[in-house]
């Protein structure tokens, strides 16, 4: 299956749920990346959100999470011109969009490397879902 086909079923599939059931959020920039080990072995596929910094003028690793599936592959909206992936994180229906994407593939992991600008504990992470409890009488 090409990325457009990818795209358009992805878009298919969120077209038909309610926008109040997906948490929708935006950042600066989707990165899709390949990280290999020094032998030019494939080890994993992740996303990594960024926000810009102006202060520090470059990106910060927002959150990033594994890419499991082609359905999560980030994929330009018709309407708004954005790119977004849109994925089950936990129990909640997330979407993610930016106005920049880009693609890379690694012998290290660019999450981990990004630590050393911006410790863990001091990102702002994407937004926590509020959970629910349904009570009936």
């Amino acid at each position: 299956m090409t990325l457009n086909a990818v795209g358009a079923t992805v878009l298919l599939f969120c077209g038909t749920l309610p926008l109040d059931d997906v948490m929708v959020e935006s950042v600066d920039l989707i990165e899709i990346n390949h990280c290999y080990d020094e032998n030019g072995t494939h080890v994993f596929d992740q996303i990594l959100f960024y926000d810009w910094s102006p202060s520090d003028r470059q990106y910060h690793v927002r959150a990033w999470r594994m890419l499991r599936h082609p359905s999560q592959i980030p994929h330009r909206d018709p309407i708004s011109g954005k790119f977004e992936t849109t994925w089950y994180d936990s129990w909640v229906l997330r979407r993610v969009r930016a106005t920049t994407i880009r693609e890379t593939w690694t012998q290290y992991d660019p999450e981990v490397v990004a630590r050393s600008d911006l410790p863990k504990e001091l990102r702002r992470e994407l937004l926590r879902p509020v959970s629910t409890v349904h009570r009936f009488p």
